[in-house]
């Protein structure tokens, strides 16, 4: 039973989007529905952590706005994700990155990956 739960499972994944890890920075196009209209809204930020495996993957990306620090949860393989971007690879040594919660302006910041020493 469990096999066949796993082939459907797979059958459904999305493959159209990039491979993401913790310390990227990524833009997130989800669309909103309001009312009877469609629309696409951008939401730009560092990936803090990634969870669950498979059709339940899902991903926290923060971003600060006006001072305010702001996180969303985003479920990988949903219809809801219109495209996702990676602006950029960080270079951490974590795989839940909830320290940056603490931190405040440049202390905040990661360094970038280089392209040879990617996955």
């Amino acid at each position: 039973m469990s096999h066949i739960i796993d082939q459907l499972e797979a059958s459904l994944l999305r493959s159209d989007l990039p491979r993401i890890a913790p310390g990227d920075t990524v833009k997130v196009h989800v669309k909103v529905k309001e009312g009877e209209k469609e629309r696409i809204q951008l939401f730009q930020g560092i990936v803090i952590g990634i969870k669950g495996g498979g059709m339940r993957t899902s991903f926290t990306v923060r971003k600060v706005a006006s001072g305010v620090g702001v996180e969303r949860i985003f479920p990988l393989n949903s219809p809801t994700i219109d495209k996702l971007e990676v602006v950029r690879h960080g270079k951490v040594r974590r795989a839940k990155l909830y320290f940056l919660r603490e931190k405040l302006g440049k202390a905040g910041r990661l360094k970038e990956r280089r392209a040879d020493s990617a996955q």
